[in-house]
This record gives C-alpha cells, sequence and structure tokens, in this order.
C-alpha cells in the first residue's frame, strides 16, 4: 500500500489507517481504491479477525479531495466494509464529514472523538450524500434524527452522535484507537470466526426481511455452524472448562447464504 494508506496486520487484528494528515485524510480516487483493497484482503484472509479503520491525526476523513481537480470520489468503497466478513471498527478519532462520516457508518461499530466535527453536508453543496449514507443511517438512529442530519447539512458533535445512537461510545480523541484496539483484540481472542461474520451478515441483511425469514435463517445457520469444527471445539472448551482454541476458516466454510462473490440472499443449500 502507498503511504497514504498504512496497513498493520498484527495478533489478528488489522488496522486500517488513511494517511493524508496535511488534507485532514480527505479521500480521493486513489486511496478509495486502495481502501478497497486492503478490505477486500481482510474478508479473504482467515488470519485477519478484525479490523479498525482510522485517520492519522488530527481527523479521521474530512470527505472527499475536491483540491486539484483529483476525480470524482465516491463513498461507495468496494467492498464496503458492511460486505466484509469481520467486523468492521471505526476510531473517529477527530473531524468526519460528508463521504468521511458515510465511511463510519459503513462500519459495524463506531467509537467517536468527543469534541470533533460530524456531518452530512453535502446538501450545502447542491449535492446529495451518497456512500451508502441513506441506507445506513436511519438503520443506526431512525429516521427522525437521518433527517434531521440529512436535510439540514448540519454539524454536531461526539456527545450528540452518541445520543443519537450513531456511536457506540464518545471518548476524548486520543482514546479512540486504543478502545478501538481493545475491542478488536477482543473479538480476534475470543470470538468464534464463522458465527461472528454470520452474525454481522445478518445483523446487516436482516432489516430487509421479515420476521420469519431471519428466524428461520437463525436456525438453519445455528444448524450449520454446530456442524463446523468450530463448533466442535466451543462444545468441548465448555466441556472442560478451559478457553477455546478457534481454527476454523471462514473462507473454507463460508455456507451459500450470503456468499460474498454471488451476494446469494436467504436459503441455505
Amino acid at each position: 500500500m502507498s503511504s497514504e494508506l498504512h496497513v498493520d496486520v498484527s495478533a489478528g487484528v488489522a488496522v486500517l489507517t488513511l494517511n493524508r494528515p496535511a488534507q485532514q485524510n480527505a479521500l480521493t480516487p486513489a486511496l478509495s481504491a486502495e481502501l478497497g483493497a486492503a478490505l477486500r484482503r481482510c474478508d479473504t484472509e482467515d488470519a485477519i479477525r478484525a479490523v479498525v479503520l482510522t485517520g492519522t491525526p488530527p481527523a479521521f476523513c474530512a470527505g472527499a479531495d475536491l483540491s486539484n481537480r483529483v476525480g470524482d470520489v465516491s463513498g461507495t468503497i468496494d467492498p464496503p466494509p458492511w460486505r466484509v466478513r469481520k467486523p468492521v471498527i471505526a476510531a473517529v478519532n477527530g473531524h468526519a464529514v460528508g463521504i468521511g462520516l458515510a465511511l463510519a457508518l459503513q462500519c459495524d461499530l463506531r467509537y467517536m472523538a468527543r469534541d470533533a466535527v460530524y456531518g452530512l453536508n453535502q446538501v450545502r453543496r447542491a449535492v446529495m450524500a451518497d456512500g451508502y449514507a441513506h441506507w445506513t443511517l436511519p438503520r443506526l438512529v431512525g429516521m427522525a434524527h437521518a433527517a434531521d442530519i440529512m436535510l439540514t447539512g448540519r454539524t454536531f458533535d461526539g456527545e450528540e452522535a452518541k445520543a443519537m445512537g450513531l456511536a457506540n461510545n464518545c471518548l476524548h480523541a486520543s482514546e479512540v484507537l486504543p478502545t478501538a484496539l481493545a475491542v478488536a483484540q477482543d473479538i480476534a481472542g475470543g470470538s468464534a470466526p464463522l458465527p461472528v461474520a454470520l452474525s454481522k451478515r445478518l445483523l446487516w441483511e436482516g432489516l430487509g426481511m421479515t420476521p420469519e425469514a431471519v428466524g428461520q435463517l437463525e436456525a438453519e445457520l445455528n444448524t450449520y455452524v454446530v456442524k463446523s469444527v468450530d463448533g466442535g471445539e466451543g462444545m468441548a472448551a465448555f466441556r472442560d472448562r478451559r478457553q477455546p482454541r478457534w481454527t476454523g476458516s471462514i473462507s473454507s466454510d463460508w455456507p451459500a447464504w450470503g456468499d460474498p462473490a454471488t451476494a446469494e440472499r436467504p436459503g441455505l443449500d
């Protein structure tokens, strides 16, 4: 990866750091493509169990880089964080506006700096928010808050983000990354990879399903997971009163449902 995207993998956790501090980590087409490639790696490598996405201080991501005609910048990263089969945690350690905030909304968990500035302010520039923001934001904060944020284009701080349910927690900027890393390390060291990956996929897709479809998938996926190598290990560890040793492979054990290549929907083969 280039110097504009730092990728560090250690003890099952990949840390992806947007590194354009002089431009407050504003996205360019090249940086967006690199981020997509890094996320694709995180999805396919079994050694990576959790992902932390952050920015070099003082910002997380100030949106699209509109200087020097760098080209059209979209917040639609390929793959988006919500399609990656590992938990993706946004360590929003500074300002995140426009595409920058949309990117954080695509992640599974968000830890946000208390005093930073957040907003989807595109309507104030006569354009619309993108990066799945019209899909992610109302799911996270409800229609009333989403309409307030998107139609006014106003900004808000970390305390309000937490009050709305957008942030899992708001902290001092210096505490954001350590907190996100601690959560990622806990997931990487404690949770079985396949059930975590399937729970993530069902959480994102389940909101568009009927309760009956979700219940059926829960039952089918649990039956599938129990038969996996880690399903047996989980029961053995519980019986022997020891910590489990997970050896399963998401890449090899992934069921037909939710296949990242075919985007198959409910129904296990």
